[in-house]
């Protein structure tokens, strides 16, 4: 249902696209994740936020080791700003996610864990 639904609002947006805006026309997406966590991230996904599916694992890799980092890379098709991010951790399978990310912003998302408080947090760059 979700992917139908982003199907028909992705093919909405592209069409508009040839009449839209300057910012979304020439969005750049891309950014580079880094892991400081403490604990291995074992799946990634980066959707639109307007979209209600996750799509792929975009990690590119098996896993993202506490203390690296990742180039996530865009096709230049897609032409939002607005994007949602949820990381699942490799050691009980739970996530966090952050939602409404202008990453025609932002070239870089640091992602930190508070063991005493139990919360992830995140930074954009």
């Amino acid at each position: 249902m979700k992917s139908v639904g982003f199907l028909v609002a992705f093919a909405a947006f592209v069409l508009g696209s040839f009449n839209g805006a300057a910012n979304a026309a020439e969005a750049k997406q891309d950014f580079k994740l880094v892991n400081k966590t403490g604990y291995e991230i074992k799946h990634v996904y980066v959707s639109p936020s307007k979209s209600d599916d996750w799509e792929e694992d975009v990690l590119g890799k098996d896993t993202l080791d506490d203390g690296e980092a990742w180039n996530i890379k865009f096709h230049r098709d897609v032409r939002t700003c607005k994007w949602d991010l949820k990381v699942t951790y490799a050691d009980d399978d739970s996530n966090a996610v952050w939602q409404n990310i202008d990453l025609c912003e932002i070239e870089r998302i640091t992602i930190r864990y508070n063991r005493r408080s139990d919360t992830t947090s995140a930074s954009f760059d």
